[in-house]
């Protein structure tokens, strides 16, 4: 069944994946101002990103749990690396970021695998965020000790117990769900990276009244009411490879929406504070892998967590 289901899922993918790419190489030789010429330019890096994004989603499927989890695993060491980088750190601090990247990310993910998980929902939040200011502190180095060690434990909070939450809904144990749980991990992926593709369409094609400018100029109140709306109809047209009904699939998409919306914007707000545009270089033209992956840092949790009250054994 999930065979045939994900099947149908890849070929769909595949097929608005070409007509948009074939759109966007149509619109890159025809528009004429410079204005029309970089939305055009933001809306193909977004395909391409998706394009990367479904043959990892394929990997991952072809290749079942260990990849996928190796696969998150090294999106999150990308994207702390952005963060770390982005907040530069002192000396005394190398100790707490090498423990981060080498033993939490690590560790977070190896508790996924072995469905541990009471500990894995408590690593981060608790260990880590008291071991950290710990080996930091043994530097002797207190300038702005407070503001360095929240960096360091921000940035693993929301780059790996964060994105972390996307592949633990592979540990859920939902009955009647047995053995489709990657369909979930599709289901959020598809929602909220959608959304944040309607949400950009809407508001060039409609915005008008700014939603936060100081923060993102780009996003508008027209961007987010249409966009979320659609992706909303998404989730909600999805619910057939879901355990929810259509109703419970609107309700947990909304929220995915929002929550990814809030993401996005806190990451952004941080981006602006150390006077950046992008995290990172890593896709050509769109910036870094916490580009990508900063409504994923909000939504997951939510998701993982409603997903688990509700409709977990």
């Amino acid at each position: 069944m999930i065979d045939r289901t994900a099947l149908v899922l890849f070929v769909g993918l595949f097929a608005v994946l070409g007509l948009a790419s074939m759109v966007g190489y149509v619109l890159a030789r025809r528009v004429a101002s410079a204005e029309a010429r970089a939305t055009v330019d933001n809306l193909n890096a977004r395909v391409k990103a998706w394009w990367v994004m479904v043959a990892i989603f394929g990997a991952a499927f072809l290749f079942g749990r260990v990849v996928t989890l190796v696969l998150f695993a090294l999106t999150s060491f990308y994207c702390l690396r952005e963060f770390i980088t982005l907040t530069p750190t002192r000396p005394a601090d190398h100790r707490s970021v090498a423990l981060a990247f080498y033993a939490f990310i690590p560790l977070q993910y190896v508790l996924i695998g072995v469905d541990w998980l009471s500990l894995f929902t408590i690593l981060i939040p608790v260990y880590a965020f008291l071991a950290l200011p710990a080996l930091s502190v043994v530097g002797g180095d207190t300038s702005n000790f407070l503001q360095r060690t929240a960096k360091i434990q921000w940035g693993l909070m929301l780059t790996v117990f964060c994105i972390s939450h996307a592949p633990a809904l592979l540990m859920l144990r939902i009955p009647g769900f047995e053995g489709r749980n990657f369909l979930l991990l599709f289901f959020l992926i598809a929602v909220v990276q959608m959304s944040d593709v309607l949400q950009y369409v809407f508001g060039k094609l409609f915005g008008r009244h700014r939603l936060a400018p100081n923060v993102s100029p780009s996003k508008t109140w027209e961007g987010l009411i249409g966009g979320g709306l659609a992706a909303t109809l998404l989730g909600t047209a999805l619910f057939w490879i879901t355990p929810f009904t259509p109703l419970q699939a609107t309700a947990l998409a909304l929220a995915v929406v929002v929550a990814g919306f809030l993401g996005g914007l806190v990451l952004s707000a941080i981006k602006r504070s150390m006077g950046a545009k992008d995290w990172g270089t890593m896709i050509e033209g769109h910036g870094g892998a916490l580009d990508r992956m900063d409504s994923v840092t909000f939504a997951a949790p939510i998701f993982f967590h409603l997903t688990n009250y509700y409709f977990a054994a």
